[in-house]
């Protein structure tokens, strides 16, 4: 690992790469640390701690949401705006379909779609957050309707920009740019996250509480580690179905060709639980425009931090995985294009055969899936409620996953980089 690092840093082209991406990530923490002007970021930043849906929020954001900085919204109407737009392009919208389907030039149709999408959610979603947080905690100094409208373009703006920045990371940096930002903002949270446990577990006074509490943080950090490992081993492993090709007989002295078609055992990654949260946060936004007592008694019932809102956010995680996997994976157009192809699973009939054979096999793995992934997501909240670590300095389940899938790809895309670079020279 250390020698592909060295080999990519030796070569101009991919340093020139790596050093425009730190660059621009250097620029969006910098954003994050500038507050809106006539926000009062004390008084929110006092309160989010006590709300489990605003703090994973500002986990992702990477703090920016307690400062109630420029940056506050993060990509997330960005990321909203896609897995809607994804979705009906599912056959529901014929022209989103046909789009779909164009090749490269359907695709930035959708994605200037989906921007102009990102913009009026981040709109709403920026309102409504100034509003509520105006309601609860008097945040801003002008709570007219100049001020909310100037409060909601700022940030809007702001997510904007960081869209742009995404764009100039993905051509003429390393990896995606979306993700790597959305990376960044959670790692730059960790090492505050960190020291805050270890004040809280190693605070004792005498020397016997010292020693249970260093001893507890150093539990906790293998945990984290345990995590970790567990996420990737979900993230990587894969059911291999064998194919064979009819055609294939003749190649290689007669003897068939068999192949393997992979099925992730966590084909929907991460999107089912930003399913779950938005569908739990949606009626409280909502309600907490009309009435805030409502809002208050919602917010408590619902609240992660609560058996049963805990429990209903597992099962929501574990239907939409089940729905978001099939949406991935169609199990009627993959047997279609083995069919096409000349390919068939050995021992199973191409046709219903087939189709019937990849939906068994694929229920079975997101089975596997959706109990992991729900498990990961239910981590942070389920920790504080049987140990004294507070809701803040929680393990933060979706975050890991988040960070392990780009930090991944982005190590793989860096692999491919040095091995095209390395066939460029031996041809030359």
């Amino acid at each position: 690992m250390m020698h592909t690092f060295a080999s990519l840093f030796k070569n101009k082209e991919t340093r020139n790469k790596i050093l425009f991406t730190l660059a621009m990530l250097l620029i969006y923490r910098i954003g994050s640390a500038i507050p809106v002007p006539g926000i009062n970021s004390e008084a929110l930043a006092a309160s989010i701690g006590d709300n489990s849906i605003l703090n994973m929020m500002n986990l992702l954001g990477g703090g920016a949401l307690e400062r109630m900085s420029v940056f506050a919204m993060g990509v997330g109407p960005y990321i909203t705006a896609s897995i809607i737009i994804q979705l009906l392009s599912m056959d529901v919208i014929p022209a989103l379909t046909e789009m779909a389907k164009s090749g490269q030039t359907g695709r930035q149709k959708m994605d200037r779609i989906t921007r102009y999408l990102g913009v009026v959610l981040a709109f709403v979603q920026a309102a409504s957050l100034v509003y509520g947080f105006d309601k609860q905690y008097n945040i801003l100094e002008n709570s007219g309707l100049s001020g909310y409208m100037f409060t909601a373009t700022v940030l809007t703006a702001g997510t904007m920009f960081l869209l742009w920045l995404g764009d100039r990371i993905s051509m003429k940096g390393i990896g995606n740019g979306i993700s790597i930002i959305i990376f960044a903002g959670i790692v730059s949270n960790m090492p505050a996250s960190f020291a805050q446990t270890w004040n809280i577990l190693a605070g004792g006074t005498t020397q016997g509480e010292l020693f249970n509490g260093i001893l507890q943080f150093a539990l906790f950090c293998l945990l984290y580690l345990a995590i970790v490992v567990f996420v990737v081993i979900m993230e990587t492993a894969v059911r291999k179905i064998p194919i064979q090709y009819t055609n294939s007989s003749n190649l290689r002295g007669g003897k068939n060709d068999i192949t393997f078609l992979p099925l992730k055992i966590n084909s929907a990654s991460v999107i089912p639980v930003i399913f779950a949260q938005s569908i739990m946060t949606a009626p409280q936004i909502i309600i907490s425009f009309f009435n805030t007592d409502l809002y208050n008694k919602l917010n408590s019932v619902l609240s992660l931090n609560k058996p049963f809102g805990l429990c209903l956010y597992a099962l929501l995680t574990v239907l939409f995985t089940f729905f978001y996997t099939d949406l991935q994976v169609d199990p009627d157009k993959v047997a279609e294009n083995l069919s096409k192809s000349g390919a068939y699973i050995p021992g199973i009939r191409p046709g219903n055969e087939t189709r019937t054979y990849l939906h068994k096999v694929l229920n079975r793995i997101t089975v596997l899936g959706a109990f992991f992934l729900t498990v990961v997501a239910v981590i942070p909240y389920l920790l504080p409620m049987i140990t004294s670590l507070p809701q803040s300095t929680a393990l933060g389940g979706t975050g890991i996953i988040i960070v392990v899938g780009v930090a991944m790809a982005t190590v793989a895309q860096l692999k491919g980089q040095l091995t095209q670079k390395s066939y460029r020279g031996f041809l030359k």
